[in-house]
C-alpha cells in the first residue's frame, strides 16, 4: 500500500487534518454579550489582577504548543518551516486524540538560537507546555535547558519522547532474555538528539552500570574535548577504545539505532552476546531489516515503523506524558517523570513476549498509565505550581 499516495490525497481533501473547535456556543445575543463583550471584559480584569488566573478562566490549562524550526524532520532533515508543518500538525492530532489535549503546530522561520528561545518566551503565556520538536542538535539541547524556568513544562520530544520509549522496551526485552540493564553492554549508533537523550536516559536508569557505547559516522564517541558531543560523553563508558561499529559491537548485549539506514549488518550481529536485542530505529528504511536481523541470531528485534512488530515511536509516550504534567501543574518535567513514564508503559504489557516487548499506540490505556504515574512523581517530587 502506498501510504505517501493516499497520505496526499487525504490532505488535500481534508485541507490538513486539525481544526479550531468553539465550546461555548453562540445562539443568541445574550451568549453573545456573555462570551464577548461586554462580559469578556471582566474576566480580562481578574486575570489582569492575578495572572494566575488565566489558568482558571481560558484554556490554558489543556493547551500545548508544538513547535519546530523545520531542522530535523523525521527521516527528511532540515526540510524548513511550511514542509514541517504537517508533521507538527499530526503531532497536534495525536495529543487531541490519544489524551485529549488542545495542541498547536507552530513552525517558525528561523533556525536562530536566540531567536528562537525568545519567541518561545514570548508565545509561552498562551499555553500550559511546550513541545519542542525536530530541532537539530545541538541546538536543541540548549534551547530546551534554557527554557526550564518558564514555570510551564518544556520537552524536547525527539530527545524525550523517545528515551522513554527505548527504556519502557528494554525493561520488558531484557527480561525476556534473561539479562538485567544494568549488567548489559549498550551499543548506540548515532549520537544526534534522540541519541543523546536515549544515553542519558539509560545511564540513570541503570546508574552508570551499564557498559554504554556511542557511535556515530566519525567511530566510536569518546573524546571529552569535542564540543558537541560532550553531553553524550557524560553516560558513555567506553572512552579508552576507537574504531568504529565493528569495534563496538563486540560482545554488546542490546544494539540502538537512530541513524542510517542499512548500516547494520548480519556479521555485526553475529559478534553480539548471546540472544542479542536490536531497536533498528532509523525511519523509514532501518539499520537492518527485522528478518535479516533475526535470521543473524538476534533474539528481539524492534523498529520504528508501524508495518513491523514491536514498533518503536515516541507517540506511546508524549501524548501521557504531557497529560499527566497539564494535570498535575506541573513547572518541568523531570527525568525522574520521564523513568515512572517508561515503568508504566513497560508494565502496560502485561505479558511481554518476543514479538510484544511495546503495547500499540492504539491502546487507550497507555496514556491513561503514563499520566497516572507522571502525575504521582510530579507530586512526589513537588514540581507543582501552587
Amino acid at each position: 500500500m502506498d501510504y505517501g499516495k493516499i497520505s496526499l490525497k487525504r490532505h488535500k481533501e481534508l485541507k490538513g487534518k486539525i481544526e479550531v473547535a468553539a465550546k461555548a456556543k453562540i445562539k443568541s445575543l445574550e451568549d453573545l454579550a456573555v462570551f464577548y463583550t461586554p462580559g469578556v471584559a471582566e474576566v480580562s480584569r481578574q486575570i489582569a489582577k492575578d495572572r494566575a488566573k488565566s489558568w482558571d478562566y481560558t484554556n490554558r490549562s489543556n493547551s500545548v504548543a508544538v513547535i519546530s524550526d523545520g531542522s530535523a524532520v523525521l527521516g527528511l532533515g532540515n526540510i524548513g518551516a511550511e514542509a514541517a508543518q504537517p508533521v507538527m500538525a499530526g503531532k497536534a492530532l495525536l495529543m487531541k486524540e490519544f489524551a485529549g489535549i488542545d495542541a498547536y503546530p507552530i513552525v517558525l522561520a528561523t533556525q536562530d538560537t536566540e531567536e528562537i528561545i525568545k519567541t518561545v518566551k514570548y508565545l509561552a503565556p498562551n499555553f500550559g507546555a511546550i513541545n519542542l520538536e525536530d530541532i537539530s542538535a545541538p541546538r536543541c539541547f540548549e534551547i530546551e535547558e534554557r527554557l526550564q524556568d518558564l514555570g510551564i513544562p518544556v520537552m524536547h520530544d525527539d530527545q524525550h519522547g523517545t528515551a522513554v520509549v527505548v527504556l519502557a522496551g528494554l525493561i520488558n526485552a531484557t527480561k525476556l532474555v534473561g539479562k538485567k540493564l544494568e549488567n548489559c553492554k549498550i551499543v548506540i549508533v548515532g549520537a544526534g538528539a534522540a541519541g543523546t537523550a536515549i544515553a542519558l536516559m539509560l545511564a540513570h536508569y541503570t546508574k552508570d552500570k551499564a557498559d554504554i557505547c556511542a557511535v556515530d559516522r566519525q567511530g566510536i564517541v569518546c573524546s571529552i574535548e569535542d564540543k558537541l558531543k560532550r553531553k553524550i560523553c557524560k553516560a558513555t563508558n567506553c572512552k579508552t577504545i576507537s574504531g568504529g561499529l565493528d569495534r563496538a559491537i563486540i560482545g554488546a548485549d542490546i544494539f540502538i539505532g537512530v541513524s542510517a539506514p542499512n548500516i547494520l549488518k548480519q556479521p555485526h550481529i553475529k559478534k553480539m552476546a548471546k540472544d542479542p536485542i536490536v531497536f533498528a530505529m532509523a525511519n523509514p528504511i532501518p539499520e537492518i531489516m527485522p528478518d535479516d536481523a533475526e535470521s543473524a541470531g538476534a533474539k528481539i528485534v524492534a523498529t520504528g515503523r508501524s508495518d513491523f512488530k514491536n514498533q518503536v515511536n515516541n507517540v506511546l509516550a508524549f501524548p501521557g506524558i504531557f497529560r499527566g504534567a497539564l494535570d498535575a501543574k506541573v513547572t518541568k518535567i523531570t527525568t525522574e517523570m520521564l523513568v515512572a513514564a517508561a515503568e508504566a508503559l513497560a508494565r502496560s504489557v502485561k505479558n511481554p513476549m518476543v514479538d510484544k516487548i511495546l503495547p500499540s499506540p492504539l491502546e487507550r490505556l497507555v496514556v491513561k498509565n503514563i499520566s497516572r504515574a507522571v502525575k504521582a512523581q510530579a507530586q512526589k517530587e513537588k514540581v507543582i505550581r501552587i
